[in-house]
């Protein structure tokens, strides 16, 4: 015994501070949930401040001459390297041209700057070279320039990659949050959660081995096809860090509109939900590399799925929601027992180092 009461004990206890007050930066900044949006917001935004980074969206467009391009920027650190249906390469190129095509626009050109580790293999090094080329060649993108460091063993855990991408606008539409209008109808183009859980599965700590494949894939085949049809496009966003739910509340945040989702229009495979249900995931939150949301009027929603049905990447497309009239930009769930869940922004880190 050391003479303390009970009640001088409690005295030493200190409840952590909410993570939202952090003064130092933490894996959940990263994650795209609410803690993303807070750095963006208290940092980025204040340094930077530029009508094209206000937009908020995938990609700034620009002006230059008679041109309307788009440009968008992104950085990859997934752990492992390779995973179950692509590997970081694929993912850096495949990424950025979908964040292109989320604007609307035809990608052209990427950059790419690798950041490698002391001791890191250059037969990985090369494979994942080659990936990054059948990407490119799959996308009809070229990567004409990039850049190369290296840091010391134990500071760049194997390879990070960044990569920068310019497209075209060729569409006079404005595909952006704020055309976002009620009554749309919020078509989704494939299964949900499946890169995240793939790339788990690939770091073989929990020994699931469920077979689920990443659905990492270029977007802007699908996408250029809708335009080329002629479906008038309101919006567009892939489902990467934070899964749907992020990119759902997300946009309805911005435009100040409600969402309604129906939960038995989502496709899930199978294996998916079941190792989300047995590692305690809400596949709505879990990322996608392959998949996004596209926002149509009614009389255009059964118009969009034909076409997207056409595309091996969004043949599972299907109308899981819709847009409604009140303005408190919330997100609601209507799940399968009737009732109503309401989605929000995740506070913490669900998956890291998934993309």
């Amino acid at each position: 015994m050391n003479g303390r009461s009970p009640g001088d004990k409690l005295q030493d206890i200190a409840c952590p501070a909410p993570v939202h007050q952090r003064s130092k930066i933490i894996a959940a900044h990263g994650g795209g949930g609410r803690l993303t949006r807070q750095l963006i917001e208290r940092v980025f935004q204040p340094a930077f401040d530029n009508p094209g980074l206000d937009t908020g969206h995938d990609g700034a467009v620009v002006d230059v001459g008679p041109e309307r391009l788009v440009m968008t920027t992104d950085s990859y650190v997934v752990q492992p390297l390779f995973f179950p249906g692509g590997d970081i390469g694929s993912l850096a190129v495949n990424g950025t041209v979908n964040d292109l095509s989320m604007c609307g626009a035809r990608p052209l050109y990427l950059s790419a700057a690798f950041i490698l580790e002391e001791g890191l293999p250059l037969e990985a090094l090369e494979k994942i070279a080659a990936s990054m080329r059948r990407a490119a060649d799959e996308a009809g993108v070229r990567i004409v320039t990039g850049d190369t460091k290296v840091v010391e063993t134990g500071n760049g855990d194997g390879m990070f990659i960044t990569t920068t991408g310019v497209g075209r606008m060729e569409t006079a539409l404005s595909v952006h949050p704020s055309s976002i209008r009620p009554g749309d109808r919020i078509v989704l183009s494939g299964g949900l959660a499946r890169h995240g859980i793939a790339v788990l599965d690939a770091r073989n700590r929990l020994g699931l081995d469920c077979g689920v494949e990443s659905d990492c894939a270029p977007l802007n085949r699908p996408v250029q096809q809708l335009l080329d049809a002629g479906v008038a496009i309101h919006c567009m966003r892939d489902l990467t860090r934070g899964g749907m739910a992020t990119a759902l509340v997300e946009l309805a945040q911005s435009c100040s509109l409600d969402f309604r989702i129906q939960e038995r229009q989502l496709p899930i495979d199978e294996k998916v939900r079941g190792a989300c249900e047995i590692l305690g995931f809400d596949p709505l939150y879990v990322a996608n590399e392959g998949c996004f949301v596209c926002f149509v009027t009614e009389s255009e929603a059964e118009r969009a799925l034909e076409v997207l049905h056409k595309n091996p990447v969004t043949q599972q497309a299907r109308i899981v929601g819709q847009v409604e009239d009140s303005g408190t930009g919330t997100v609601v769930l209507e799940t399968g027992l009737g009732t109503g869940r309401r989605l929000d922004l995740l506070s913490g880190e669900q998956l890291p180092r998934i993309c």
